[in-house]
């Protein structure tokens, strides 16, 4: 349709123009070159058949055609602005400033992968200590439940009690770990928290007994175990029950270096329990003279008989 369009247009062309040239002018060669430009332009549409390009499919092609120039000078220009972008990055990579980019961006990539390998080992040493801090809490719990409930059944003398154990709840959020900690305490195998359902005694002997589990379980190297009151609310057998578990630890730990019981008392009567220990022989009274000031003095455990 196209090459049919173009013979129309130039048949019209060359038709119009051989009237004028025929009056105008006497050079027959040139008539004789515009007659032939005519057949052949006759003949050629005559090849491309009879139908013919209305107006409207015309003004069709003529506004595709400005829209795909518009489009092509559209583009045009972005290549300009490319080619001007391409042309002042070399002036920039031609500068004094990034005269060595190529040597600094092979450092910085090095930096960055030796940084991605460190976090990436970081990473792995991070689950492994963590795995290792489980694992220890998790013995250390288990050596302080023991500890536990052999100083209870060796101190307290209910029978509704048979041992109490510390718990620990696991909270994890967000990459953090939390433990939650109770007391709870068991009677054949039934566990319950011991918050709100125990007596003032419970409570006192049970933070003793503690107490003493987490020294002996963790402070091994550290000499001093401090006790302020101990018997307060305990009844008389438990006094003595806690008095032979502090004896037997005694001498548990009297070939540890430096090891010490402070024990701070109103009780003399658990004093001299104390005392049935060969390594507790005597005892410093603290009391106060006439004129109101503290002295210190040391008595024989044998004088409280």
């Amino acid at each position: 349709k196209t090459r049919k369009c173009r013979c129309v247009f130039s048949l019209a062309r060359v038709s119009g123009t051989l009237p004028w040239l025929q009056t105008a002018s006497t050079d027959a060669a040139c008539q004789q070159k515009i007659m032939l430009e005519k057949e052949d332009l006759e003949k050629n549409l005559e090849e491309t058949g009879d139908e013919g390009l209305d107006d409207n499919e015309i003004e069709a092609k003529r506004k595709e055609h400005a829209k795909l120039k518009t489009q092509f000078d559209k583009l045009n220009g972005k290549l300009e602005e490319l080619r001007r972008q391409i042309e002042d990055s070399r002036k920039k990579l031609a500068s004094q400033s990034y005269k060595s980019v190529d040597k600094d961006y092979r450092h910085c990539l090095i930096e960055m992968k030796t940084t991605e390998l460190a976090c990436e080992d970081l990473g792995k040493y991070y689950k492994a200590v963590d795995r290792a801090l489980m694992r220890y809490h998790s013995m250390k719990m288990e050596e302080i439940n023991r500890i536990i409930k052999e100083l209870w059944q060796a101190t307290y003398s209910g029978q509704d009690i048979d041992t109490i154990e510390i718990r620990s709840d696991v909270t994890e959020e967000k990459n953090r770990r939390t433990y939650d900690y109770r007391v709870v305490m068991i009677k054949q195998g039934v566990e319950l928290d011991m918050r709100g359902r125990c007596s003032a005694g419970q409570k006192v002997l049970c933070s003793l007994i503690i107490r003493l589990a987490l020294a002996e379980t963790f402070c091994l190297n550290c000499g001093i175990i401090a006790l302020d009151e101990p018997t307060t609310n305990l009844d008389r057998h438990n006094v003595e029950a806690f008095a032979l578990a502090l004896v037997n630890l005694i001498n548990m730990r009297s070939q540890q270096r430096q090891f010490q019981l402070i024990v701070i008392t109103h009780d003399e009567e658990f004093v001299q329990l104390l005392g049935r220990s060969e390594h507790a022989e005597y005892f410093w009274r603290v009391t106060k003279n006439e004129q109101g000031h503290s002295t210190i003095t040391r008595n024989d455990i044998s004088s409280l008989g």
